[in-house]
């Protein structure tokens, strides 16, 4: 469910009345501030702010907001987008043959966790179909062959426009997009990797991480870029192993925290809480 709210995310250079300058305008125009959180990078002196109010007294609309509040803006070098939870956005799923985010999203969304509307789900395999057509998520067949994945990719960029997709989520997609599929959903493609990044990269990280005697097994959940693996971190989350594990206990434990860390990344997406600089984000949880 959402909330008649609205949300201004912020960054900008770091300087003495931010708070005060915003929350001043906020003020003024009857905004009952109910969510604030703010970040300073020391390393980089940026300033980061994430400030949610309610709508019901407040006296500006959206296109009223930007024209006022653009002074403001202007004056301290502000970087700054507005929100409203209450127009939800439109989420595609990706997956290839394993089925467990992709089961853990579609049950979430179902039981009201993640605000927005699943389109569509799209794979280059037929048998995620049963599972979504369960949930009455409409579900696309996309072949992708190595001498056509111009043209699945053609396809798929279709569906993504046809159904006003605002967000593309990577549930163990098996596949690697192109810089040009990229380029179209730019900071809004969210992948799981099945590691807890930078370590053990590639398509095969459980084998090696169990093969290197780890002691910790993990799974990270970030934002796809043209660099494979190397997008801003959302979130990562790990697990304790020994001697005692063998391969298909690190693959059990891989899969439940891949589960965890890509739901928790799509609800903080969805819920307008990451903000991105310098390869890494802020989280505002």
């Amino acid at each position: 469910m959402t909330r008649n709210t609205a949300i201004l995310l912020i960054d900008c250079p770091d300087r003495k009345g931010l708070v005060s300058g915003i929350s001043t305008f906020l003020y003024d125009h009857g905004a009952n501030i109910i969510h604030a959180d703010q970040h300073r990078d020391n390393h980089l002196s940026l300033f980061f702010m994430r400030v949610e109010w309610s709508l019901d007294d407040f006296d500006l609309d959206e296109e009223e907001f930007r024209r006022r509040f653009e002074p403001l803006a202007q004056r301290f070098g502000l970087r700054w987008r507005l929100e409203y939870p209450s127009e939800p956005r439109v989420v595609a799923i990706f997956v290839s043959k394993y089925q467990h985010c992709l089961a853990d999203l579609l049950h979430r969304h179902q039981t009201g966790e993640l605000p927005c509307r699943l389109g569509l789900v799209v794979s280059n395999h037929e048998d995620a179909r049963p599972l979504a057509g369960f949930y009455g998520v409409p579900f696309h067949h996309v072949p992708v062959e190595a001498k056509n994945k111009a043209g699945a990719e053609a396809a798929q960029l279709s569906l993504l426009q046809e159904h006003g997709v605002d967000l593309v989520v990577l549930a163990r997609y098996m596949q690697i997009l192109s810089p040009a599929f990229v380029a179209r959903y730019p900071r809004r493609i969210i992948n799981v990797h099945h590691s807890f990044l930078p370590a053990f990269t590639g398509a095969r990280p459980y084998h090696a991480a169990f093969e290197r005697g780890v002691k910790l097994i993990g799974a990270t959940s970030h934002y796809v870029t043209e660099a494979l693996d190397e997008g801003p971190i959302i979130e990562q989350d790990v697990a304790r192993v020994s001697h005692r594990q063998d391969l298909e206990d690190f693959l059990q434990l891989g899969r439940d925290l891949e589960r965890v860390v890509l739901a928790r990344a799509v609800r903080w997406h969805l819920e307008r809480r990451v903000l991105c600089y310098a390869n890494k984000t802020v989280v505002f949880v």
